[in-house]
């Protein structure tokens, strides 16, 4: 074998092992929505920074007017979700200025900072919700509900307040 047979081989080789590491891209659900709701999310995505926590956004599949990623493995974000299924009326929300996030008591009373955060924003409508995985906590939480929570407010109608 020739060294540029040799060095085709190892950059294909390299190629191969640095692709074959990355996760699939996250796949974004069609929401259910008005054409009210639907235009609003529309409208948050695309305001959306190209970074968050850190991390470069990265591609999705599915419907992508509704959502967007960054980083692997990556922080999703989803707009026009449902409430979450265990929210009671004592559940805790992290307040954010005017944005309030339910954090599943499981991850909030947990002292295992591993562990993936998957939370939503009840104050405002459509509902958003944030996969933040748990190797970017807690740094990532706070600074990604910030910097979500600004473009919540601009972008989609208050509704509430976080129980």
């Amino acid at each position: 074998m020739s060294a540029r047979t040799r060095g085709v081989v190892a950059c294909a080789l390299l190629l191969a092992i640095t692709t074959g590491c990355s996760s699939d891209p996250p796949e974004i659900d069609a929401p259910d929505l008005s054409a009210a709701d639907a235009a609003a999310c529309r409208d948050l995505v695309d305001a959306l920074p190209d970074t968050l926590a850190g991390q470069d956004r990265v591609d999705v599949t599915g419907d992508t007017s509704y959502g967007a990623a960054w980083g692997d493995p990556a922080i999703v974000l989803t707009c026009g979700v449902g409430e979450p299924a265990d929210l009671t009326d004592t559940s805790t929300c992290v307040q954010m200025d005017t944005t309030g996030w339910y954090v599943p008591d499981t991850v909030l009373l947990s002292d295992d900072e591993t562990l993936d955060v998957t939370t939503t924003e009840l104050n405002y409508r459509p509902r958003v919700e944030l996969l933040v995985p748990g190797g970017y906590r807690p740094e990532g939480f706070t600074n990604s509900i910030g910097a979500i929570g600004k473009l919540v407010q601009q972008h989609l109608t208050k509704a509430g307040r976080c129980r």
